[in-house]
């Protein structure tokens, strides 16, 4: 029966805009589509091979430039951008990699945050090719949100699909293998250096035609959005910490989880607050209300402890002990 259930999954959300009709939740759906490319990516890179990546700003805005500089500067369809922003993120990621995965542990984390830096700096300085801080606005190419909608859905589907393929794979065992034990894998006649330069690569590309899709559904991008570390780098993080590192759905649940606690903040708490304070007028819950949409950050921060506290490995990794925890009693009928 659990081998079924990634298919009902997918039945399920096919049939969703079709049953829910409100684009305010078609949108969430999107972003949370997105978000699973992007988490599915750095799992690859963090989860999997052990190298753990704050450099996903700097493959999706890569990604997403593609898409809007093609637009801007060729007049070519940013739709174009899906199948060439994945492979200018890899340009970006396969020099970076060569450098610095000489270094180790946090050295490689650190240089990965510097890269981020890097490219939001020359996005925002190099003007007559990037509109600087003024941004590129491309006009959309759908009123709907369904088209869009199923097009994320496939990108989400193809990146669980495609990593599960890579772990099942003669790479997957590499990947594993070096984040268990670096030195032990080179004793043992793997090129290391090589390996790990394949598994950023795959969470570049992945991360890069997520960044080319948010340039078409948005419409609009600039370096602070598509280059920020909080935004996007920390995010992806998040969303592989809390789905369970390391798994291959992990991410889908990281995403569906992250966008839903950052709306629930951003909405405060779905319009409670902003519907109190419109009700009684008074200053206080206005306060109030304006405050609690933009604590979204809190939010992340009290569910990260949670997890480590209470779901060590995640919400997958974890799973049948957060089962058992909700539902005691099937603990007592496992044992009788």
């Amino acid at each position: 029966m659990k081998k079924f259930i990634p298919l009902i999954i997918l039945i399920v959300l096919c049939l969703f805009p079709v049953v829910i009709q409100n684009a305010y939740y078609q949108h969430l759906m999107i972003l949370v589509f997105i978000w699973v490319a992007i988490g599915s990516g750095w799992n690859v890179i963090a989860g999997f091979t052990g190298q753990v990546s704050f450099g996903d700003a700097a493959f999706f805005g890569t990604g997403a430039y593609t898409a809007g500089l093609l637009a801007h500067h060729f007049h070519i369809s940013a739709w174009w951008g899906m199948a060439f922003g994945g492979f200018a993120a890899m340009a970006v990621a396969f020099p970076f990699g060569w450098i610095c995965f000489r270094l180790r542990g946090p050295y490689f984390a650190l240089a990965s945050l510097a890269l981020n830096e890097v490219c939001r700096h020359i996005a925002t300085i190099a003007e007559p090719l990037t509109q600087g801080m003024v941004g590129i606005l491309i006009m959309p190419t759908f009123l709907s949100k369904i088209p869009y909608y199923y097009i994320a859905l496939a990108l989400a589907v193809l990146s669980v699909v495609f990593v599960q393929f890579v772990m099942k794979s003669k790479w997957g065992y590499y990947f594993l293998s070096i984040r268990e034990d670096q030195d032990a894998a080179e004793s043992m006649g793997i090129d290391t250096h090589k390996y790990k330069m394949v598994s950023l690569n795959i969470a570049a590309f992945l991360t890069g035609m997520a960044g080319a899709l948010f340039m078409n559904y948005m419409g609009f991008i600039d370096p602070e959005v598509v280059f920020s570390l909080h935004d996007i780098s920390i995010m992806a993080i998040l969303v592989g910490i809390i789905g369970g590192v390391g798994t291959i759905y992990g991410p889908a649940v990281g995403a569906l989880v992250m966008v839903a606690v950052h709306e629930f903040f951003r909405t405060g708490f779905f319009g409670l607050f902003k519907g109190l304070a419109a009700m009684t007028g008074s200053d206080a819950m206005i306060s109030v209300a304006k405050t609690i949409s933009h604590a979204h950050v809190l939010g992340f921060g009290i569910l990260v402890v949670l997890v480590i506290l209470y779901l060590p490995n995640g919400i997958v990794g974890d799973w049948d002990k957060l089962v058992g925890k909700i539902i005691p009693f099937k603990k007592k009928e496992a044992a009788s």
